[in-house]
């Protein structure tokens, strides 16, 4: 047990500096309050927010300052992870309970989606919410999109602890960093993810947004988290008549594509090296991805509706039919591949055929790029994978003793790699078919939609074939199995593994 209480010490001190951070963070909402007046509607919204705060100061301080610090080891940084997401959420969560009377299950589940830009929803009626809690939403998965341990970096830097923390909480295989230095790493991250938020935010408010939706959509577009603060997502603004409805689609693709693409390359990029969108094999996986879906789902959809047939290829209507299929296929599969999850029309209705619906599920599998804010298994694993295969069909063909390693951009992908990869993706299976269970023993939902929901979760994607007015209502047990599957397919499952291991906390 002193080995347990030991290692327990040694992650919560860690955990201190987070919890005072996230205290800063929950004040900001507290300008809205005073903005919009919402105090003069009753004290909950400011409460809401004061008294969480509150809370994560004490807490951060205490454990920051009465428990000792120690070394840690790489075990201790994925730990941390793992209970700093926790934590975060469970702190999160009370906003949502305070200021619109969640219960508690649903206000945890709101917030660990957020801190993991997933996208899930348990609320529904957004368009009545205080704007300090749709603010709160959107914020949230800002926080969450780079990782929050990369935050801590900043805050926090004591001997070779952040390069272990950063190195547990990083969804890379072998990234190269852009400068040297893990603070300056950070820096650089961060002053891109910065910009590129204000670039967002500026080009939708200049585009006819109103300010405060530009801002939230520009957090939760970079970070790949798709809260919106309207019920209708990002289809509220046509169905409301906004004139620039079109150019807010585009932007927001662009934003997506930002955020799902690997943020070294943004960083070669603008460092003056275009050849990096495909010098390398993720990239080129990637951009090749979205390009065979979009075309799949568009020639899928000319099949089966022929919505351009009975028009002149002449006319104007002609190509402003196309231009709108294209874009509203476009955005939907930018949009699940780099597991933002907006919408401009849901994935259930008819716009969509069934083969649209089976690539969705295979998108949400796939996920972004290494290094970039988007969920999944990881384009550069999916590009391993094939490797291998193409790999055992060739040794099939060679004598034995031929050379028949995996090789990435010329470099070797060494063996403990490869397993790993394989590994990740097994469990990956095991927690879809789990969850996939779960759901449809202990809901009305037929197995294809159960599967959905799982798949939305450990994707971190959002959207699912379950509608979102039902997901407030699902079984408890469900909710909670999703918010593993979140916090698994964030962390990338192993850390969330070792929470359960009794040897992990002797170590």
């Amino acid at each position: 047990m002193k080995r347990v209480a030991r290692t327990l010490e040694v992650v919560l001190h860690s955990c201190g500096p987070l919890f005072i951070a996230l205290a800063c963070a929950m004040t900001v909402p507290l300008v809205l309050v005073l903005m919009y007046g919402e105090f003069h509607q009753g004290p909950e919204t400011l409460e809401a927010f004061l008294l969480p705060a509150a809370l994560s100061l004490f807490l951060g301080i205490f454990l920051h300052k009465v428990l000792r610090a120690r070394p840690l080891s790489r075990l201790h940084s994925a730990l941390i992870c793992s209970v700093g997401w926790l934590g975060f959420s469970a702190i999160g969560a009370l906003p949502f309970m305070i200021g619109i009377h969640s219960t508690y299950l649903d206000g945890f589940f709101e917030a660990m989606s957020g801190f993991t830009t997933t996208g899930i929803t348990m609320f529904t009626g957004l368009d009545q919410m205080p704007k300090s809690i749709l603010f709160w939403r959107a914020m949230t998965q800002w926080v969450g999109g780079l990782g929050i341990l990369t935050m801590f970096m900043l805050v926090v830097s004591r001997g070779g602890s952040p390069h272990k923390l950063f190195g547990a909480e990083g969804h890379k295989i072998n990234v190269d960093r852009p400068v040297p230095g893990l603070a300056n790493t950070i820096r650089v991250l961060f002053s891109i993810y910065a910009g590129f938020t204000c670039f967002i935010a500026l080009a939708l408010f200049a585009l006819g947004m109103p300010l405060f939706d530009s801002i939230c959509h520009s957090f939760t577009t970079l970070s790949t988290g798709g809260f919106s603060p309207h019920d209708a997502s990002i289809e509220y603004y046509r169905l409301s008549g906004y004139p620039n409805y079109v150019w807010f689609d585009y932007v927001i693709t662009l934003g997506m594509l930002m955020g799902g693409t690997s943020f070294v390359i943004h960083y070669r990029v603008l460092k003056g090296s275009w050849k990096a969108w495909f010098d390398n094999i993720e990239a080129r996986y990637w951009w090749s991805f979205i390009g065979i879906f979009v075309a799949l789902i568009l020639f899928e959809r000319f099949v089966r509706v022929a919505p351009l047939t009975h028009i002149s290829a002449t006319s104007l209507d002609f190509w402003r039919r196309l231009e709108e299929d294209f874009r509203l296929v476009l955005f939907q599969v930018v949009s699940i591949l780099t597991t933002t999850g907006f919408g401009t029309r849901d994935i259930n209705t008819p716009f969509f055929g069934e083969a649209a619906r089976q690539f969705f599920l295979v998108m949400m599998v796939i996920g972004g790029c290494v290094g970039s804010t988007g969920g999944g298994v990881k384009v550069l694993r999916i590009a391993i994978m094939g490797k291998l295969i193409r790999r055992e069909v060739y040794r099939l063909r060679v004598p034995p003793r031929a050379i028949n390693s995996v090789i990435i951009d010329g470099g070797l992908v060494e063996l403990d790699e490869i397993q790993r990869v394989g590994g990740l993706f097994f469990m990956w299976m095991v927690l879809l078919v789990f969850g996939g269970g779960v759901t449809e023993y202990l809901s009305h939902h037929n197995g294809y939609a159960a599967l959905s929901g799982m798949f939305s979760a450990l994707g971190n994607i959002g959207p699912c074939y379950i509608p979102v007015a039902e997901m407030g209502q699902l079984h408890p047990l469900i909710k909670v199995v999703y918010i593993l599957g979140m916090l698994a397919g964030r962390l990338e499952i192993l850390p969330v593994l070792l929470l359960f291991s009794l040897k992990a906390w002797r170590s």
